[in-house]
């Protein structure tokens, strides 16, 4: 049940994500925006690897990987400057 939970929950700030992007209330380049993301696809990874569903899986792993690499890469740029 717990797993069910997690998974909705993931399902959800993911899509939150998107429906606050594409009504302008929050930026793509914004922390709370990669972080919606990052959070609701680590849930979904959970939900996807206890179902075996590792496609799903896959494409979830990517989409905490390109945050997490972006985020990085600005934090480098301000400490560089």
């Amino acid at each position: 049940m717990l797993v069910e939970i997690l998974g909705w929950v993931g399902s959800l700030f993911v899509l939150v994500a998107y429906i606050l992007n594409v009504n302008k209330k929050l930026a793509t380049d914004s922390v709370a925006y990669y972080a919606l993301n990052i959070v609701g696809s680590a849930l979904l990874i959970v939900n996807t690897a206890v179902h075996h569903a590792y496609p799903s899986m896959a494409i979830n792993i990517i989409w905490v990987i390109v945050p997490v690499v972006t985020i990085v890469r600005h934090r480098m740029r301000r400490t560089a400057k």
